[in-house]
């Protein structure tokens, strides 16, 4: 029996005890560890400390929830408790156990001519005195037969071809066994019990007598939705998330111990028996962000250790533990039609300084948006067409009260008043033309009406001596709706903090912190500037920029309302889910016997994870591994990092883990990249290598395999979209202040500043020479 069989009271009851106790949760977590897979992360071990800080958190509760998620059994909970000598949590879940009735044989399904005989047993552990109660349907079973572990039905007669249950009873305690079909196989379809239930106005039909309830939750709550049916045969149940089924939720109710945002939508389940098949109504689930949320840990001159987390409040810099306040919507009357976000992160630029945060700056600012309902599209690495194609995308997203978000993480230069963001394939004396035009993008979204403009741009923002033209876009309305935030100053530079995981840039290390408050978004942003004032390694080197006419107190928390224009918004919705629909997964049977299980998980709207994991194998076959190779060229695959045993291995630091495999189920991933780039549909091929017990050669088998065109290959970014090129005026300019170099930027402490574990490196511009004879800060030329 697993973690996850407890009830909410033993669970709620244990928390407690680990919450409050000397030997608590923290050194649970240790001594789950010796087994690899209930091993949790810094960061996990974080998100369980900040629960304290919400009234109804418990850090126990959530470290119990983790090792449910993850199949702990009760006795390696208990094993581990003991370890630990918590003697009051040993002592209560021994008696829970005592108490437990537990099914160790269950009853089975049979078949018999008439004057046969059928033997049906149920057996069952747990205290002493437990009773046993036989079931035909609804009718109990009164004679003696019924209240013995086993069931003898004999002779056999029509009257008792039928579907049999056995309820274990103690005191008010009991629990039921599987149903079991008895049947005789010269009669069937002659017994009046089947033929009446063939017809749906019967009695014996199907009929459900309680429908699941839409419900709005937090991460980190408990979800419970149940579905239930009266029906003869018995009912049985399959639950729907988004119309995907899930697999590992197949009884009357459906619970998830710990959610995220990745469970809001909408829930149906599939009621059927041998006859009939019903669905139940719809039941919508709505999951705002937690009270408590991790932030990324970057140690800056700041002397808070990760050993203990307190519920004082956290002092300026970069905050490594920082509370996310979600507060109720204030009382104004500004809304959105919908709201759409475009991230661009590039950073494997091929003629210039190639950068490490936009991924994780693109991935964080990503699931902060989606809390609050922005529809999100994630890129990395794009060139010039791929980029020109998915801002004409995002445009189409747009309409009248939408909110727009643009951010763009990667090299860019700005050139009177103008900001242009760098393609990774711009060529190394690149010029406007090889670029795009942040302030052309804005005209086009005016032209849609939309209810708000924001635009984040983490790159430098150094003049370019290479270009000679001044671009002229087209008019600006006077919408007063317009807001630029700018990662540093005009003719400075953007930096990241280099860390030995994962790296961020610093605008995303503050904004993170901020962009969920419901604050106009000026404000929020000027908090955001305050807030990277007061740190010590960016102070004289990097600040934020705001330039805004907004002038109603719009903010990005604003609710969504859709009556206004409902039919477009659904089209925006199916625009969109077009770039986000995944293959789904699928079963390969191989002719040795072995069944492999093929899935697929999304990092970005670019990038997919493919895995493999085994289902089943004969007893002869001791070695297997199912390998993915023969992929197309037009998709990035690094063959070094293909098939691994683990994501990181695989070279995915931020993918989701509930959409993949449990870590007990031995899988290989392969990370696929650069899906916009695929022009036909993705094909490849499954190559398993298994060896026999008696064989010490390897054989090979091979399947090849067609997934279709997933996530946002289906938009076909390669392609030319119409041109839209904005005006530009060729002016003759000083272009004598420096000439090329390659040298990587770099900041080195002088005598008397203090020592970091983080240092500002690769700042967001080259090709640009610094105007400076100062030692500390050299730029790589752009």
């Amino acid at each position: 029996m697993s973690v996850g069989t407890l009830s909410e009271e033993v669970l709620n009851r244990l928390s407690k005890m680990l919450d409050n106790g000397t030997c608590g949760w923290r050194q649970l977590a240790k001594a789950v560890s010796e087994q690899p897979k209930f091993h949790c992360s810094e960061s996990e071990l974080t998100s369980c400390s900040l629960q304290v800080l919400s009234a109804a958190g418990s850090p126990g509760r959530t470290l119990l929830a983790r090792l449910a998620d993850r199949s702990c059994s009760l006795d390696f909970l208990l094993h581990c408790l003991k370890k630990v000598e918590h003697q009051e949590a040993v002592q209560y879940l021994t008696v829970v156990e005592a108490e437990r009735i537990q099914i160790t044989v269950q009853p089975q399904s049979q078949q018999a001519t008439v004057g046969g005989r059928v033997v049906l047993t149920c057996r069952a552990t747990g205290p002493s005195g437990l009773t046993y109660q036989w079931f035909r349907g609804k009718e109990e079973i009164l004679d003696e037969k019924g209240c013995a572990p086993e069931l003898v039905l004999c002779p056999l007669a029509l009257v008792h071809q039928g579907h049999y249950i056995c309820r274990v009873n103690h005191g008010e305690n009991c629990l039921f066994s599987e149903w079991a079909h008895v049947r005789l196989v010269h009669s069937a379809g002659a017994s009046p019990g089947c033929s009446s239930s063939l017809f749906p106005g019967s009695v014996s039909g199907l009929h459900i007598t309680h429908q699941p309830q839409s419900q709005a939750a937090s991460e980190g709550d408990s979800l419970f939705l149940e579905c239930k049916a009266e029906a003869n045969p018995p009912a049985q149940y399959e639950w729907y998330h988004n119309m995907a089924p899930m697999p590992q939720h197949k009884t009357r109710s459906l619970k998830i111990p710990c959610v995220t945002t990745a469970h809001r939508g909408k829930y149906r389940c599939k009621v059927f028996n041998l006859y009939h098949e019903m669905w139940s109504d719809t039941a919508t689930v709505t999951i705002g962000p937690s009270s408590i949320t991790d932030a990324s840990w970057v140690a800056v001159d700041r002397g808070l250790g990760a050993q203990e987390i307190h519920r004082s409040t956290c002092g300026p810099g970069i905050n490594p533990l920082q509370q996310i306040a979600y507060k109720p919507p204030s009382a104004k009357n500004f809304h959105a039609t919908d709201k759409v976000a475009l991230l661009i992160g590039n950073m494997n630029y091929v003629y210039h300084t190639q950068l490490c945060a936009p991924i994780a700056d693109v991935h964080e600012l990503t699931n902060l948006l989606r809390q609050m309902d922005f529809k999100v599209v994630s890129l990395l690495d794009l060139n010039y067409q791929e980029m020109h194609s998915a801002v004409t995308e995002f445009l189409l997203l747009l309409d009248k009260g939408v909110y727009g978000l643009l951010y763009f993480a990667g090299h860019g230069y700005e050139n009177y008043g103008n900001s242009f963001m760098v393609p990774i394939d711009a060529p190394a004396s690149y010029t406007s033309e090889h670029c795009l035009c942040v302030q052309n993008i804005l005209t086009r979204m005016q032209e849609k009406k939309t209810g708000l403009n924001v635009f984040l741009l983490d790159m430098c923002r150094k003049r370019n001596p290479n270009d000679d033209v001044i671009v002229q876009p087209g008019l600006l309305k006077v919408t007063a709706n317009i807001v630029f935030g700018y990662a540093t100053c005009v003719d400075a530079e953007a930096y990241e903090v280099q860390r030995e995981d994962v790296s961020n840039g610093i605008f995303i290390n503050f904004l993170k912190r901020r962009v969920c408050e419901d604050e106009k978004v000026t404000v929020m942003l000027d908090k955001v500037a305050e807030d990277m004032g007061r740190c010590v390694i960016t102070r004289g080197r990097q600040a934020l920029e705001l330039r805004s006419n907004l002038s109603e107190r719009r903010s990005l928390t604003d609710q969504i309302q859709t009556s206004e224009c409902s039919a477009s918004f659904s089209a925006r919705n199916l625009q969109w889910s077009v770039a986000h629909v995944l293959p789904t997964s699928r079963y390969l049977q191989f002719d040795c016997g072995v069944t492999v299980q093929l899935g697929f998980a999304a990092e970005f709207s670019n990038i997919m994870v493919i895995y493999t994991r085994m289902l089943e194998k004969p007893k002869e076959i001791v070695s297997c591994s199912a390998q993915l190779t023969d992929f197309p060229m037009d998709v990035d695959v690094d063959l070094k990092k293909s098939n691994q045993e683990t994501l990181l291995e695989a070279g995915s630091l931020l993918l989701i883990k509930e959409d993949l495999p449990s870590p007990e189920d031995p899988s290989l991933y392969t990370r696929i990249r650069s899906l916009q780039r695929l022009r036909r549909e993705l094909t490849f091929t499954v190559c398993l290598h298994y060896t026999y017990s008696n064989m010490d050669e390897e054989v090979q088998e091979r399947q090849p395999v067609t997934v279709g065109k997933p996530l946002v290959s289906k938009l076909n970014l390669h392609e030319p979209r119409p041109p839209r090129a904005c005006s530009a005026s060729s002016f003759s300019l000083d272009s004598s202040v420096g000439s090329a170099s390659s040298t990587r930027p770099y900041y080195t402490q002088t005598a008397g500043e203090s020592s970091s574990t983080d240092s500002l490196t690769s700042s967001r511009n080259a090709n640009i020479p610094e105007e400076t004879d100062s030692p500390e800060l050299c730029d790589t030329p752009k």
